[in-house]
């Protein structure tokens, strides 16, 4: 099995992404939270940091871009390749109402048509690898089949497949229905994307589609960054390994974040996810506190107490 790490905004950053190549089980790809092209500039401070190739040596990393624009692709694609950038992926699955209400991320798919003629543009314009995140459509699965057809039309790197319509966000179940329709019929490599919190998880799908290697895991790694680990070595983190994870991702944030605020900021979003580490009894508590903290010496004293319940 291929394991990729999904684009969250905010939240797989450069910072995220090396502290997890240190103490984790490598992921074959990370992909980058999304960036936006600029009509009139280059990238911006926060993106040249992002894409700083120093930033992300030693990894397989894949840019993520979000538009509706073939030109803004094309240009931004050919900056990212000659940065060293082999691949870039194309985002059709934020659900973000301000997002879609621009017709980007998930908001695109609502106008196939259109999507075709990018799609035609950016093939006929680039010679990079170029994959694609989708969800199934809008309001209804049903529109997946129509731009299944689409994507057929084009040879991806991959499609990755995060079988919810744009409505759903992350509510109720993925459609395994509609991904086994994408198995059937993709005729582009095919990755999996949701809810896949747990090694069982894994296992489940992994039994029940056996022709796909490949699964995207977001929101199940931030909670429990060895969950690679435990699928693939059946090994459990340590309270050192997970001690000196946080103390990277801490300090790579102290050093690119100006002032206590915007680094307890990072760090409070970290934990909202990162608490399941915690016996279960102790994270409301623990959250809490942490919550409360708005000062890194109180950040500090609430941690070391954090971490001797593991």
């Amino acid at each position: 099995m291929k394991y990729y790490l999904a684009p969250m905004e905010g939240l797989t950053t450069f910072v995220f992404r090396n502290a997890y190549h240190h103490y984790f089980h490598p992921m074959d790809k990370y992909f980058t939270p999304f960036i936006v092209p600029h009509i009139l500039k280059d990238f911006d401070a926060r993106e040249r940091k992002e894409l700083d190739p120093e930033h992300n040596s030693g990894k397989c990393v894949v840019p993520q871009i979000l538009t509706n624009n073939s030109e803004d692709f094309i240009r931004t694609a050919k900056a990212l390749q000659q940065m060293g950038y082999e691949e870039v992926n194309l985002n059709l699955g934020c659900p973000s109402k301000t997002v879609v209400s621009k017709r980007r991320g998930a908001g695109f798919l609502q106008e196939p048509k259109v999507l075709n003629q990018f799609l035609e543009e950016v093939f006929e314009g680039l010679d990079i690898k170029i994959s694609v995140k989708t969800r199934l459509g809008m309001e209804f699965p049903v529109e997946f089949e129509e731009l299944l057809e689409i994507y057929n039309r084009y040879p991806l790197e991959e499609l990755i497949v995060h079988p919810r319509v744009q409505k759903d966000y992350y509510k109720n179940t993925p459609n395994m229905e509609m991904f086994a329709l994408a198995v059937q019929k993709s005729k582009n490599s095919l990755c999996y994307n949701g809810d896949l919190f747990t090694r069982e998880d894994i296992s489940r799908f992994s039994d029940a589609f056996p022709q796909v290697g490949c699964v995207m895991l977001g929101r199940g790694i931030l909670a429990n960054p060895a969950l690679v680990d435990e699928v693939e070595e059946e090994r459990l983190p340590s309270k050192e390994v997970l001690c000196k994870f946080h103390r990277e991702i801490y300090e790579g944030y102290q050093e690119i974040c100006s002032g206590d605020r915007n680094t307890l900021f990072k760090m409070k979003e970290f934990w909202s996810y990162f608490i399941h580490m915690l016996p279960e009894d102790n994270q409301k508590k623990a959250l809490k506190k942490i919550k409360k903290s708005e000062k890194l010496v109180v950040y500090d004293r609430v941690i070391d107490e954090i971490f001797s319940m593991l």
